[in-house]
């Protein structure tokens, strides 16, 4: 009976832990006649004695069965992985500029094509125009001074014309006063002067104008060339969002390269813009020091005019030995003053 006893308290308690559906009952072949002997108390330990036939063991307690969760329809599972294999059947193969330029909207291409040409209209406009402006101040500091070292108009003149400096702005100050000072010859000295400073400040102007003829392009590429890359940028980010709607995701690697392709058009703004303002500065910089040298040039011209006019001024108060023959004292006397010739 106590092995009895011991079992149907296993029982209960393997009841207790497993669900009914699995628990099984116990049947117990033990002889139920013979002395029956009162309980024995958990304290007390028994000995081993064999389980019973057809019995088991109590304490090989098998953990209850999960619940089996429901399987994933064929349906279900394979929506995402459309979706995910048609988004990156979208992507491009790689995200070099030239990929990226090509998945571009006709838009954004549109908006690339239109600053890759203004970066090539910049650095053109610098090679010629710093070549241009190159030759022209050698040619004006030669010219300059070749007319520091001559002694009369026109002898600048001769010394000017001869060489690669007659095509300068030089020469056309040299020639410009020439014309002046041959109009004006029978009027007053200081009217020649205005009239020959008005003339060759046009010339000059006129040189320093067409020096800087092309660099206001470079002005309105520098300011205007970030403006139209950040509008194909904001124009790519919204063709970027319409793919991701229509894509039903919001994976990075969906997202990034459309982003990046609107971003390439900002970037292509940046290198037309910053390139075209440094060299506008450089060249308005380099064209106020050339217009400093014919600034000097022009000066030179009318102090050489200046000197010719004082020269003719006081020509017939200089006696020419050559006007009388040797030996006779008819010439000088005459040169002489009234009051130098009544003594």
């Amino acid at each position: 009976m106590v092995i009895v006893s011991l079992v149907a308290g296993s029982v209960a308690i393997a009841q207790d832990v497993r669900p009914a559906s699995v628990a099984a009952p116990i049947h117990s072949n033990a002889p139920t006649d013979g002395p029956t002997s009162p309980l024995v108390s958990p304290s007390i330990s028994l000995g081993p004695s064999p389980s019973p036939v057809g019995t088991r063991d109590p304490f090989n307690r098998t953990p209850a069965a999960d619940p089996v969760l429901p399987a994933s329809t064929p349906q279900a599972s394979a929506a995402p992985e459309s979706s995910s294999s048609s988004a990156i059947a979208m992507l491009p193969h790689d995200l070099t500029p030239w990929s990226m330029f090509m998945q571009a909207d006709i838009v954004v291409k549109t908006v690339m094509i239109g600053l890759a040409f203004a970066s090539l209209l910049t650095w053109t406009i610098w090679l010629a125009k710093g070549l241009e402006l190159v030759a022209a101040k050698q040619q004006a500091r030669s010219a300059a001074l070749k007319l520091q070292r001559a002694d009369s108009l026109d002898e600048a003149a001769r010394q000017v014309e001869t060489g690669w400096t007659r095509r300068g702005p030089v020469y056309a100050l040299i020639q410009a006063a020439r014309r002046e000072n041959t109009r004006s010859a029978n009027l007053s000295v200081e009217g020649i002067k205005e009239r020959l400073a008005i003339a060759l400040s046009r010339v000059e102007a006129r040189a320093g104008r067409d020096m800087g003829r092309g660099t206001g392009l470079l002005a309105t590429i520098g300011a205007t060339a970030p403006f139209v890359g950040l509008f194909g940028t904001v124009w790519g980010i919204m063709n970027s969002f319409i793919g991701i709607s229509q894509a039903h995701t919001t994976n990075l690697a969906v997202v990034a390269p459309g982003i990046a392709e609107a971003l390439l058009a900002t970037a292509i703004g940046l290198i037309a813009a910053i390139p075209a303002v440094i060299i506008y500065n450089v060249f308005a910089r380099s064209i106020s020091g050339y217009r400093a040298l014919l600034s000097d040039a022009s000066g030179e011209v009318l102090q050489h005019v200046s000197r010719d006019l004082e020269r003719r001024e006081r020509a017939p108060d200089v006696p020419d030995p050559s006007a009388a023959p040797t030996g006779s004292r008819s010439g000088p006397i005459a040169m002489r003053p009234a009051s130098v010739a009544a003594g």
